[in-house]
């Protein structure tokens, strides 16, 4: 029996599936992080919130900018001699500054930092989902390689018994229906290889996907590969209490609330004046030879009050379509939390409950296997009849497939519940903070 403690430990948590023993999964772990599409997409998203939160960032400060201008004129009167030619040639500064004295703007980069934040745990979740589809993927595409290999044993077996009873017919010792019920049995198990070969198949397929290569490029390694992951008597899942606040998908939530929560603020500010200080310097001349020594010079200064009074209404639907938002994020937030704590619980229950249903399946085989060469003992002296053989071959196969799933699904509920706990990300997540 799997003895399963949880303690505290999230060292083990952030490379759970090293515990396998398997070093083919964590090859293809390794490849994965490197090369999956969608984790190159959350990187990119990280990139465009990191911008976004620095235009933001920018909007604080003075905006300078630099003009020059030239411009040509002639007048043409009703003689030559009146006839005026004039250039005008100007450079200078404009700047302008919103004082953000009621903290619009700050609010505004505030909500920009928590999306910034909330990509990268998005990032970090998406390598938690990335590592346990690797993983799972692995295991079911191990588990229908020994289903395939307990069968072809089945089949080799039941070739034998087609033979024997095919040999008793001839030499006069058992009936035709014994040989024709021997050949429907085999080829029964026959029938059931191709669907196996191509869940193989396309487990490849999904595995090649995830590792962002194309299946032939990883079919045949994983084909040749013999290793099996191994689970220890005793697994000691040492989770901290409090691990689901650190769950990426309950922090992104948390992030994304934290953001429009002050969008709220935000928007808020837009009932209040704003204060803009402006300026410009500047020079003139009227050619360019001047323009730096005897130019003229142009200073001006502006302080700009203004005050919404009348957008029909604008501002106050923006505070509530904001607050409305808020809500979403709210109820979004609350949402996760329950769904990670359903998560750990469906993933323990189901993980122990399985253990159980293992230790039945291998007492149910070992038994099983007894009666089958019983059975097929007494058959060949003639002391039963064919069907009790064919019977007890049938549950011997049926026991045994049965058997190999459970133990693949132990694997499964394993992975799902260190996928609960948001286990994985710690080991690869090395974007920058900030």
């Amino acid at each position: 029996m799997i003895d399963m403690q949880i303690n505290n430990d999230t060292e083990n948590l952030a490379k759970w599936w090293e515990s396998f023993n398997d070093k083919t999964l964590s090859q293809l772990i390794e490849i994965a992080i490197k090369n999956n599409l969608d984790l190159k997409q959350a990187q990119a998203r990280i990139k465009e919130a990191k911008a976004r939160r620095e235009v933001a960032g920018a909007k604080l400060f003075p905006s300078i900018d630099a003009k020059s201008s030239a411009s040509y004129s002639k007048t043409r009167g009703t003689k030559i001699e009146d006839n005026t030619v004039e250039h005008l040639y100007s450079a200078g500064i404009d700047a302008s500054w919103e004082a953000d004295i009621f903290g619009g703007k700050r609010k505004s980069l505030e909500a920009y930092q928590a999306e910034f934040e909330a990509s990268q745990w998005d990032f970090k979740a998406t390598i938690v989902s990335l590592i346990s589809e690797v993983a799972l993927n692995y295991i079911e595409l191990k588990t229908y390689q020994n289903r395939i290999e307990i069968a072809e044993k089945n089949l080799n077996s039941q070739t034998e018994t087609y033979n024997l009873t095919k040999w008793k017919y001839m030499a006069g010792l058992n009936d035709a229906i014994d040989v024709t019920q021997a050949e429907y049995s085999m080829e029964n198990t026959r029938a059931q290889l191709p669907s196996l070969r191509t869940a193989i198949e396309e487990k490849i397929n999904t595995i090649a996907v995830l590792l962002g290569k194309q299946p032939q490029q990883i079919s045949e390694e994983l084909k040749k590969s013999h290793t099996k992951p191994l689970i220890s008597e005793k697994i000691s899942l040492r989770i901290p209490a409090d691990v689901l606040k650190m769950r990426p998908d309950i922090r992104k939530a948390e992030r994304q609330l934290a953001a429009q929560s002050a969008r709220v603020d935000e928007a808020i500010a837009g009932f209040y004046p704003k204060f803009t200080l402006s300026g410009s310097f500047g020079i003139e001349a009227l050619s360019l030879n001047s323009l730096v020594k005897a130019a003229t010079k142009i200073i001006t200064g502006d302080f700009l009050i203004s005050l919404p009074i009348f957008h029909a209404d604008e501002i106050r639907q923006n505070v509530e379509i904001q607050t409305a938002l808020q809500e979403q994020a709210l109820l979004n937030y609350e949402a996760t939390v329950l769904n990670a704590i359903k998560e750990v619980e469906n993933a323990l229950v189901a993980y122990a409950e399985e253990q159980k249903r293992k230790q039945a399946l291998e007492k149910a085989v070992e038994a099983s296997q007894l009666s089958f060469a019983l059975a097929l003992q007494k058959y060949e002296v003639g002391l039963t009849d064919f069907s009790t053989v064919l019977e007890t071959q049938r549950s011997l196969l049926n026991l045994q497939d049965q058997l190999e799933q459970s133990k693949g699904n132990i694997f499964i509920y394993l992975i799902k519940l260190y996928k609960a706990f948001g286990g994985g990300w710690e080991s690869f997540a090395n974007e920058e903070e900030n």
